[in-house]
């Protein structure tokens, strides 16, 4: 894969390719790249946006919580001398600000539980893809089939049985933890 293509850019042409050669009518074709393969890339665009977000929030975190406490340490030696007398309130500060930053990630992580979609979007994203492959190779549930058109209405129904399953898992499990957490906090409650 050439280094100026992306990942979901190369999943795109090679999966294209793979519903342009099958013998299925057009009709058929423009399903699998219309909700299938597109269902595919938008949760497998979601995944990583999430775990990037992830990431940053959760890496800010671990580094600003290994920082705070060698700055607490730090600022609760007297000064040496008065030439040093401002590094107290600068190392006050600056603790402040970094246990700010730890907070202000956390809570912005509990709030959009960007691990939780990332690891959601990731199930999605290969469930599509292995039940795109056995497709593909005429397997599992649609080896007694023998052909691709034959076996393209349990494919469609499958398909769309995992989407809804994925619509129903989100709203119920990610989108509502969300949802509660924030009218918990706005109520004054806990999360």
């Amino acid at each position: 894969m050439p280094a100026e293509q992306s990942y979901s850019d190369a999943l795109k042409q090679d999966l294209g390719g793979l519903i342009a050669a099958t013998e299925l009518p057009e009709m058929s074709k423009h399903f699998l790249r219309s909700r299938w393969l597109d269902q595919l890339l938008w949760a497998e665009g979601r995944a990583n946006s999430a775990r990037g977000r992830y990431f940053l929030v959760r890496v800010i975190a671990i580094i600003g919580g290994v920082i705070v406490p060698a700055l607490v340490s730090i600022n609760a030696q007297p000064p040496a001398a008065p030439a040093t007398a401002w590094l107290a309130p600068t190392v006050g500060w600056l603790t402040f600000t970094v246990s700010l930053a730890v907070a202000i990630c956390m809570a912005l992580e509990g709030f959009f539980r960007w691990g939780e979609r990332w690891t959601h979007y990731r199930r999605l994203s290969e469930l599509l893809k292995s039940e795109g492959w056995l497709f593909f190779q005429l397997a599992g549930p649609y080896q007694e089939a023998g052909s691709h058109a034959k076996a393209y209405p349990e494919f469609a129904r499958r398909v769309e049985a995992l989407v809804a399953a994925d619509v129903d898992a989100f709203i119920t499990q990610v989108a509502q933890k969300s949802k509660s957490q924030g009218e918990g906090e706005a109520a004054g409650g806990k999360p």
